[in-house]
């Protein structure tokens, strides 16, 4: 089959499309022919051996897919035609992927393959930042940086599937903003002075934040009484600190979202996840937006498109 591989560690422009043998599923693990794969900041930093899973070279990058089943275990739920999400962590850059049938999850009819392989990352961690660290109630409102992104608009419409009341966009341009806005912000405000736009409408009591660097100050002086600032990740490249005075002045906090790390850790915990998601995404209400889409041969290309900043939505494979 053909797959994505990286052969050497030197960025994004050096992976290759090659022949490799098809994947065999070991116990436990359905076998899927790939229809879409999602690309994620991960596989950017993978290509640079700078992320913290270091598979022997080469290998086949690719934690997210959707396509049919070929094969599944018995007892799985699962049989060969069934269209499916999965999360597989590595190997999904290719026609053909194994994932743990714990880790599958049929499709809605109504939910295209380039949207299954939109969810699992973005809304999985969307979920665990607002709802199992940050807490989220009914009304709260919620402000999203880097918000016309695949966690931005993930972030935007969890947080009103599961109750917030108004949600403000950052984005750096207007059009950003209107992405944000379709895909159900309430408003946005441009990162340039968000922090005064914000305020004069009212401050709010979460903050989700994926880029960090200078604007983090500035997320705090956001943040009601009780707010929580949600650390997610620092795609500006600095990783802010925080002078804990500021803490104490308003009683807010700084939260850390480390989705992978937790879910991994707690069997059943993506399975719980999706269950309590699922129900949105079948009703349209959680709609992943689709992003730039590449052939796998310029599985370059989207991986720059990333490391670059330019994508808005979720960036993909089609297979």
């Amino acid at each position: 089959m053909k797959a994505i591989q990286i052969t050497t560690l030197d960025g994004p422009a050096a992976v290759e499309l090659l022949d490799v043998p098809d994947p065999v599923p070991a116990d436990g693990q359905v076998l899927i022919r790939v229809r879409a794969a999602g690309v994620a900041f991960p596989e950017v930093l993978q290509s640079r051996g700078l992320y913290q899973m270091k598979p022997d070279l080469p290998f086949t990058p690719g934690a997210e897919i959707a396509g049919d089943v070929i094969s599944a275990p018995e007892g799985s739920g699962l049989v060969p035609g069934d269209r499916v999400a999965a999360l597989c962590l590595l190997g999904g850059f290719a026609e053909q992927a194994v994932a743990p049938a714990s880790e599958t999850f049929k499709l809605p009819d109504s939910v295209s393959y380039e949207q299954g392989a939109s969810f699992i990352f973005n809304y999985g961690t969307a979920y665990f930042a607002l709802i199992e660290r940050g807490h989220l109630q009914p009304g709260e409102s919620v402000l999203v940086h880097g918000a016309a992104g695949g966690i931005g608009t993930a972030a935007i419409q969890v947080a009103k599937a599961f109750g917030a009341g108004r949600v403000v966009a950052v984005t750096s341009t207007p059009e950003k903003g209107a992405i944000a806005l379709e895909a159900g912000a309430d408003e946005f405000v441009l990162a340039d002075g968000f922090k005064d736009a914000t305020v004069a409408r009212g401050k709010v009591d979460l903050v989700v934040d994926p880029v960090g660097g200078d604007r983090f100050t500035d997320s705090l002086r956001c943040l009601a009484e009780n707010g929580r600032l949600l650390v997610i990740g620092f795609t500006a490249g600095d990783i802010p600190t925080v002078k804990v005075n500021r803490l104490l002045l308003n009683n807010v906090s700084v939260v850390g979202v480390g989705w992978g790390a937790s879910v991994l850790a707690r069997p059943g915990a993506i399975a719980a996840e999706w269950d309590a998601m699922e129900p949105h995404l079948t009703s349209g209400a959680l709609a992943p937006v689709v992003g730039p889409t590449f052939p796998l041969a310029d599985a370059s290309q989207a991986l720059l498109t990333l490391e670059e900043r330019r994508a808005t939505g979720k960036v993909l494979l089609s297979i």
